[in-house]
């Protein structure tokens, strides 16, 4: 019985022995990438075009008022937002407007759609002292990856003969960063 039990013992070596010669390894790595773009968003929303920076509202006026100040504002009530990636310097260029330099009195104007213009200007302060030209540029900090509040008055000037209705004008925006 012994032969047995030996030739069963050299079988199962012999088996193990095959079966570790069959074995065999690779090894490697993975490359894994990831490229970030510089971006912007304006008021939580991104885009390349079409972007909303926000409403100048002056609010309802009598036909015979003398100024009218606004802020432009962005989603949700509060001042335009500007969040753009760490270590870009974002730059807001308020470019022209649909009517401007169409009345006398400011550089831009609303229009009714009949002929009748209201002139209004573009300020950085709140006290409309400092104001901001066609094509005017808001140069921001460099981003920390933190929104920037960008804060934008409007000051709208009455003048005599304006018939009573809505006036609207639409102004260019571009953000670089």
């Amino acid at each position: 019985m012994q032969p047995y039990i030996s030739r069963l013992l050299f079988a199962g070596v012999g088996l193990a022995l095959c079966t570790q010669a069959q074995a065999a390894s690779v090894t490697g790595q993975i490359n894994a990438t990831l490229t970030l773009t510089a971006s912007c968003q304006v008021n939580g929303a991104s885009g390349s075009s079409g972007v909303n920076f926000g409403a100048l509202d002056f609010g309802t006026q009598e036909a015979l008022f003398t100024q009218a100040p606004g802020q432009v504002l962005g989603g949700g009530g509060g001042a335009m937002s500007i969040l753009c990636s760490s270590g870009t310097v974002p730059v807001v260029k308020i470019g022209t407007g649909a009517h401007d330099a169409q009345s006398a009195g400011g550089n831009r104007a609303l229009a009714d759609g009949a002929g009748n213009f209201v002139p209004y200007d573009f300020y950085t302060d709140a006290g409309h002292t400092q104001p901001l030209a066609i094509n005017g540029t808001i140069t921001l900090p460099t981003s920390t990856g933190v929104a920037q509040t960008v804060n934008l008055y409007g000051l709208a000037k009455g003048k005599a003969g304006l018939p009573a209705g809505v006036y609207t004008d639409t102004v260019n925006v571009e953000l670089s960063f």
